[in-house]
């Protein structure tokens, strides 16, 4: 069954002023939407994948055939990594607060909220080029932070060097945040945190 481009969660003006409405415009019915439109015509006529979800999709990716893995990677990538970015955002005021667990598995992993807040903001200000930056859960159960280029993703077996369950994830391409903050890419970062749909990232962890 193909993929389709989801819908968001709020309207495109929700998440204004860190985020504002022309950027999530573009960014889900163009971006994302290339990446569906792309990924669907990459596994046209690959029965073998038929069924997959998305997760088993970026999860398998390194092992697909060469004809076809390298655009599975980067738009099953961009698929995957974009609806998770949709939820994880959320209207100013309603996102909540970690979770007692999470909340505790962050100090243990990082110290204080505002370092790991930082140390987050830090992996997405020095990526260079385009990517992500994450919050991870790993296998042992332990939180970390980690970064891919392109629209890599944490799920990707044999693909990326830290492999984990993606919590939290924040899109540091410029075309998730240039109209707005040009090449203030920090700017960006520290407005995002204003949106963080910290009831989604609970829900996450919890599962």
């Amino acid at each position: 069954m193909p993929f389709t481009l989801p819908e968001l969660p709020y309207p495109e003006a929700a998440l204004e002023p860190s985020v504002d409405a022309l950027t999530m415009n573009i960014h889900r019915t163009k971006h994302h939407k290339a990446y569906v439109d792309n990924l669907n015509k990459a596994l046209d006529g690959q029965s073998a994948y038929a069924s997959w979800s998305i997760e088993e999709i970026c999860v398998g990716t390194a092992s697909m055939p060469d004809a076809i893995k390298g655009a599975v990677r980067n738009n099953g990538g961009g698929h995957f990594n974009h609806s998770l970015f949709w939820q994880v955002m959320c209207p100013k005021g309603s996102g909540g607060a970690p979770s007692a667990p999470l909340a505790a598995a962050i100090s243990a992993a990082f110290g204080a909220h505002d370092q790991f807040k930082a140390q987050l903001a830090d992996a997405g200000v020095k990526r260079f080029g385009s990517g992500w930056s994450w919050l991870i859960r790993k296998t042992d159960g332990g939180l970390a932070i980690t970064s891919t280029p392109n629209q890599d993703n944490p799920l990707m077996k044999g693909l990326v060097d830290v492999l984990g369950t993606p919590l939290l994830g924040v899109d540091v391409w410029e075309h998730a945040y240039y109209l707005k903050y040009q090449n203030r890419r920090a700017d960006y970062l520290t407005a995002w945190w204003d949106v963080v749909n910290w009831n989604e990232v609970n829900r996450r962890y919890g599962a």
